[in-house]
């Protein structure tokens, strides 16, 4: 779980996850880029639970890396820190990859993502609210969902060997955005297919850290589409990327195998200290495993 800033939404996600998650079956490990405001005061506090402390933002795609590169799950889950996640969401997901080794990264419906994996649902006013959104679109639509040609960063699992095959998130895009549809892609050209659980709801609250750091979400959302248009040779411009979307499928068909030389993505960041490690003050993020070792 990556972390700047916002302790509260941090709190409110990691409360979340201790209450609707296996006791004993995970580990949280935290990557924090930063935070000025407590947030690792708090971190220290949380059980089962490791902390990667860097001086300053590294970015989405490097922070998740180190933590991804610190994982010892059978199964990494990679959650953002203003989520609030709901009873039996990690099942759900879980039971995805488990019917069909042909899934290689699964995530869940929200309110508040991009149209590919959003739902409609009234505003809730407290905690029962929310998860009573969550269990009336588990019984619903039990089972359902369907295979999309991307998935959004906010909430995705996946085995660990996936990294093995296609490595990490490229750190090109800083400091977030498009790193998820380049990680999408690439599974997909390793062969495996991604999963929208239409059973499986969790909220949101969407571009957190971009508001509280004050970025430009539209400036750097466009600059990033243009390093994502360089990088895939797509044919359109970055503009029309970013505003009107593209069609990952016509990557995927283009790139028709797997290439390591150009589709690997090392785990070790350029960001790690000369030694090879962060600095480490406790452990945080989220990992899963079959026994009792998952990764968030």
């Amino acid at each position: 779980m990556l972390t700047r800033n916002r302790v509260d939404l941090t709190a409110r996600c990691v409360e979340s996850v201790i209450r609707h998650s296996p006791e004993g079956e995970y580990e949280f490990i935290f990557v924090d880029n930063g935070s000025t405001d407590g947030t690792l005061s708090y971190l220290e506090t949380v059980p089962q639970s490791r902390l990667i402390a860097n001086v300053a933002n590294q970015g989405f795609a490097a922070g998740n890396n180190q933590g991804m590169a610190a994982a010892r799950g059978t199964h990494i889950l990679l959650l953002n820190n203003d989520t609030i996640v709901t009873p039996e969401w990690f099942s759900g997901l879980h039971s995805c990859l488990e019917r069909d080794p042909s899934i290689g990264i699964a995530g869940p419906v929200s309110d508040n993502v991009a149209p590919i994996q959003r739902i409609q649902t009234p505003p809730f006013r407290s905690m029962d609210e929310l998860n009573a959104t969550a269990y009336l679109c588990r019984a619903q639509n039990k089972g359902a969902g369907f295979y999309s040609h991307k998935l959004i960063g906010f909430c995705m699992l996946f085995h660990q060997s996936l990294l093995d095959k296609i490595g990490g998130f490229d750190e090109r895009f800083f400091p977030g955005n498009y790193e998820d549809d380049d990680f999408s892609i690439r599974a997909r050209i390793a062969g495996k297919r991604l999963w929208v659980a239409q059973d499986v709801f969790i909220h949101h609250e969407g571009q957190g850290t971009f508001r509280s750091d004050g970025v430009d979400y539209r400036l750097s959302t466009l600059a990033n589409a243009e390093k994502f248009r360089e990088k895939w040779n797509i044919g359109l411009s970055a503009f029309e990327i970013s505003q009107h979307g593209y069609n990952p499928s016509d990557i995927v068909a283009r790139e028709s195998f797997f290439i390591p030389e150009r589709h690997y993505e090392p785990l070790t960041s350029q960001t790690l200290a000369p030694d090879g490690h962060s600095p480490i003050s406790s452990s945080i993020g989220i990992s899963f495993s079959e026994s009792n070792s998952n990764t968030v």
